[in-house]
């Protein structure tokens, strides 16, 4: 059964364009790596409120642990604490 991944934060407009960036260079990275093409999302009318989408996890383990990886590589982190980023996985009912 697969799982989504739902991830939201806050960003500081002073990071807006960097933070794209880097979360564009760690979706690339999640894609080429798992074939899961995130999309990246902004609250309707609170544009600081982003959100991350993953669909069709298959393999929830294999895809935490490369979600970790690409963003240690993008640097996600020194622009955003990545203690900030909140993370909820869905699944179909059962």
């Amino acid at each position: 059964m697969s799982v989504n991944f739902y991830i939201y934060y806050r960003v500081a407009t002073r990071d807006i364009d960097a933070l794209r960036q880097r979360i564009a260079a760690l979706q690339h990275e999640l894609a080429r790596e798992t074939g899961v093409v995130g999309r990246l999302l902004v609250k309707s009318g609170e544009p600081l409120l982003w959100m991350e989408v993953y669909e069709g996890i298959e393999d929830r383990r294999d895809f935490e642990e490369r979600l970790t990886r690409a963003l240690a590589v993008s640097k996600v982190g020194e622009l955003l604490p990545l203690a900030a980023r909140k993370t909820e996985v869905f699944e179909p009912p059962g």
